[in-house]
């Protein structure tokens, strides 16, 4: 399932950083840098720069860069091994809106507009607000159910009721259906209980079957709810090369090694800005944020900690960066220092090193 990593493509740095992932970081460091070598894919001095700042931050464990394909870095800087399965935490939710775009177009779920109440019937609040019965499926993969949210200070009461998607269906309305972003795990769990509801079986047994098999990776079971429904919008476990192997599908537009998996037209859908985080500023689509830097667009999914996936699509870049899933104290400025490697380091580096054929700039 791994991306191939020809030696013509080796990204060698200079000095004393060392490109060969180890067992630690103080093993990594140890070694002798290899001879420098030309990167066709990459500017070399400028990867050098970014892979010393990632080393310099103490909560990020794992960085994999590719471009078109092919795996340019690969550094375990601490924690997990790149093939073992992580916590991507709210970044679930980038891979439940990929299950949600096979379910469409395999006529389990009949659109974007279809409506979740009946599926969920039985879980609705007796006398509950009329609107609930305007939630549509793209209005919970946006973000723009208009319930209340179950997320920040709202996340343990929710967690610890003992039904999760009739507390989340009974939270009060903060907006209409269609309307501002809301931001809440709820809204997404929701999903996976209407997804599991119209499937006939579990989030994650679809998982397997429409993406970890096709795909060649491994997506163990994660967290339930005591209904027994697979969190909908957290806990997924994926290696960061498995959310590599993720985050290709969609840079190849759906289809890779030949089979398509998904519609290029839902990835155009899930990528069509439709809303606007109220905290970071960000663009959001189906499951995805959107940014621009450098004067391309960037697409990524976000887990809390600093489980990145950006997609690239006009470098043909792929970026996963792996962080602490539970950071304490919470550290509010990783994210953005994970922001600044991607706009700072990795783009400049694919600009300037893109051979002269690519028609980059």
């Amino acid at each position: 399932m791994s991306l191939s990593f020809p030696p013509k493509f080796a990204l060698v740095l200079a000095g004393a950083i060392a490109v060969a992932c180890s067992p630690a970081p103080e093993a990594e460091q140890a070694q002798a840098a290899p001879p420098a070598v030309q990167t066709e894919g990459l500017d070399p001095a400028a990867m050098a720069a970014v892979v010393a700042q990632a080393r310099a931050l103490p909560n990020l464990h794992a960085l994999i860069v590719a471009r078109d394909g092919e795996v340019l870095a690969e550094h375990r800087l601490r924690g997990a091994g790149l093939d073992q399965p992580v916590n991507i935490k709210s970044a679930s939710k980038t891979v439940l809106s990929a299950l949600v775009g096979i379910a469409i177009d395999q006529g389990v779920l009949s659109g974007t507009d279809q409506k979740i109440a009946p599926l969920l019937a039985d879980n609705l609040p007796a006398g509950g607000d009329p609107r609930l019965q305007d939630i549509e499926v793209g209005h919970l993969l946006s973000m723009q159910a208009g319930l209340g949210r179950t997320s920040g200070q709202y996340y343990g009461a929710w967690v610890t009721s003992p039904n999760w998607v009739r507390h989340a269906l009974a939270r009060p309305f903060d907006d209409e259906p269609g309307g501002r972003m809301i931001y809440s795990t709820g809204t997404s769990h929701l999903m996976s209980a209407a997804l599991t509801r119209a499937a006939g079986t579990s989030t994650h047994s679809l998982a397997q079957d429409w993406l970890a098999q096709p795909l060649g990776v491994t997506i163990p079971p994660w967290l339930r709810d005591p209904q027994g429904v697979y969190f909908g919008g957290n806990d997924m476990m994926m290696s960061p090369k498995a959310l590599l192997r993720f985050g290709e599908l969609y840079r190849l537009g759906g289809e890779i090694d030949g089979r398509r998996i998904l519609s290029e037209a839902w990835i155009a859908e899930s990528w069509t800005p439709r809303t606007r985080s109220p905290w970071s500023g960000h663009a959001y689509g189906y499951g995805w944020f959107t940014k621009q830097a450098g004067g391309h667009d960037v697409h990524f999914a976000w887990g809390y900690g600093g489980q990145m996936l950006f997609v690239v699509p006009s470098l043909d870049l792929t970026v996963v960066m792996i962080s602490d899933p539970s950071p304490r104290p919470r550290e509010e400025s990783h994210v953005g220092e994970l922001h600044a490697l991607l706009d700072g380091g990795i783009i400049p580096a694919a600009i300037q090193g893109a051979p002269a054929a690519s028609g980059q700039p």
